[in-house]
C-alpha cells in the first residue's frame, strides 16, 4: 500500500515537474569533453576530432545550463549545414538536436527535428521515446494552461459576484 501512495505520489511530482526519461549530463562531462576536443584539435585525424566533437555536443545538451544548450545546438546546427553527412550521421546530429530544442523549450522545433530523423530511421526507439516525451510535455502544458485560465475566469465570476451580492 504504501509503495502505490509513493508512486502515486511521484507520478503527480513528475506531472509538475516534468520527469522525463531523458538523462541529464553533469558540468565535469561536459568539461572533460571539451578537454578531449582541445586535445584532438592538435594533429589528430579527422575522424576522431569528428568523434569528439559529437560527444562534446551530446554532454552539452543533455547539460541543465541552458548556455551549454545553446551552445550544443549552435555547434549541431554548423555541423549540418557543413560536410555531407551519411544517414547515421544525420540522424544522430538531429536527434541531438531534438533533444537540445527540447530542453531549451521550443517543444514544436524539437516534435520536427524527431519527425526528420524518423524518416531516415523509422523504428528508432530513441527517437520515438523523444517524439513521446515531446507529445506528453505538449499535452500537459495545455492541461496546465486551460486549469489556470479556468481558475482565472472562476475568480473573476466570483468577483463580479462578490460585487453584485454587496450592491444588493
Amino acid at each position: 500500500m504504501d509503495v502505490k501512495i509513493g508512486k502515486f505520489f511521484e507520478s503527480i511530482g513528475d506531472f509538475f515537474t516534468g520527469g522525463d526519461l531523458i538523462p541529464w549530463c553533469d558540468s565535469d562531462i561536459v568539461a572533460g569533453c571539451e578537454r578531449e576536443v582541445t586535445e584532438a584539435e592538435k594533429g589528430t585525424s579527422n575522424e576522431l576530432k569528428s568523434e569528439c566533437i559529437m560527444r562534446l555536443s551530446w554532454a552539452l545538451v543533455h547539460s541543465r545550463r541552458p548556455e551549454d544548450i545553446q551552445r550544443g545546438i549552435a555547434m549541431l546546427e554548423a555541423s549540418l549545414g557543413g560536410s555531407s553527412s551519411s544517414p547515421l550521421q544525420m540522424r544522430e546530429k538531429l536527434y541531438l538536436l531534438a533533444v537540445g530544442y527540447y530542453r531549451s523549450g521550443d517543444f514544436p522545433r524539437s516534435r520536427q527535428l524527431v519527425d526528420r530523423c524518423l524518416e531516415i530511421a523509422p523504428d528508432w526507439r530513441q527517437a520515438l521515446t523523444l517524439k513521446k516525451t515531446i507529445e506528453e510535455k505538449t499535452t500537459k502544458d495545455g492541461v496546465i494552461g486551460i486549469g489556470i485560465a479556468a481558475t482565472a475566469v472562476g475568480v473573476l465570476v466570483g468577483g463580479i459576484a462578490a460585487a453584485l451580492a454587496r450592491k444588493n
